[in-house]
């Protein structure tokens, strides 16, 4: 098989009828030259998303998937994932900014460093917000001290990925905005390659985008999950020695004046050791979840 008909696009838009109108008909002609594949998951917009695709419905290389609700960022991605046949597949957002060439030199990095996954990473480039710019970064960092991240923009929308691993994890993703950095720790947890690539963005042109600091939560909120899923103790075992910590430094100099453990000093004994046995509960629940889905 050559290996330029290996690769499927997969873009998840919502309300984003004007941006397709500049961006598709482009990526298209850029698809039709290297025999590549196209999903575009319509994600229950509002506008004309769906009467503009009508004028693609006889192309085979694009499929269009419509959702009938708006189901959510993560959402229509996993959709075009489990619709994906070609052996590799990259996401790629529908608000414009992405260049057509960082495709071809994301496909280009992971064929010849034979990568998992390659992201195509941001760094340096100007946030569009100084809010979503401390949101990544309180992001990352939260990341970075829960699990070993190797890689620097885990939540860039842009990636290329196995699509066999990709449909192995899905029931580990979840359908929001938070997909993004998920699929990029399941994979550095399950061990896989996984390596960043310098790419460029343009700013939006039309539209705005919903990202906010709701979606700054629930990521943190999915980045616990997956260290709870892969490494409880992670997270139990500095909660348990902290208890143990913050107990002897209050009861000990009570037990040294003869006054005996105060009640306290007893509470917080118990509770280091009740979060270090939640730990190893997790632990197995962990393993069991796990090994259910291998």
């Amino acid at each position: 098989m050559n290996e330029n008909n290996q690769l499927t696009i997969i873009i998840p838009a919502y309300d984003e009828e004007k941006n397709l109108k500049v961006f598709l008909p482009p990526l298209i002609s850029f698809c039709r030259e290297n025999n590549w594949k196209i999903i575009l998951v319509n994600d229950g917009s509002h506008d004309q998303t769906r009467a503009y695709l009508k004028n693609y419905e006889s192309d085979p290389l694009l499929t269009v998937i419509h959702h009938k609700l708006n189901k959510g960022y993560g959402a229509a991605i996993k959709s075009g994932i489990r619709a994906c046949e070609t052996e590799y597949l990259i996401t790629y957002d529908a608000d414009g900014q992405h260049f057509l060439e960082d495709i071809d030199k994301l496909r280009c990095c992971l064929l010849q460093k034979d990568a998992d996954m390659v992201v195509g990473s941001r760094r340096g480039l100007k946030s569009s917000s100084h809010v979503r710019g401390i949101g990544k970064s309180i992001i990352r960092l939260i990341a970075n001290i829960m699990m070993t991240v190797p890689v620097h923009d885990i939540n860039s929308g842009m990636k290329i990925y196995r699509t066999d691993l990709a449909k192995k994890y899905l029931y580990l993703t979840p359908d929001t905005m938070s997909f993004s950095d998920v699929i990029t720790l399941v994979f550095i947890n399950n061990r896989h390659l996984v390596i960043e690539e310098p790419i460029r963005i343009q700013e939006r042109t039309n539209g705005e985008s919903t990202i906010g600091f709701q979606t700054a939560f629930q990521t943190v909120m999915e980045i616990l999950h997956i260290v709870i899923l892969f490494n409880p103790m992670k997270i139990f075992l500095p909660l348990s020695i902290i208890s143990f910590v913050v107990t002897g430094f209050w009861g000990i100099p009570l037990i040294l004046d003869g006054r005996g453990l105060s009640t306290a000093s007893l509470l917080g004994l118990i509770l280091g050791i009740l979060l270090f046995l939640l730990g190893l509960i997790a632990e197995q629940l962990s393993l069991i979840r796990r090994n259910l889905h291998a």
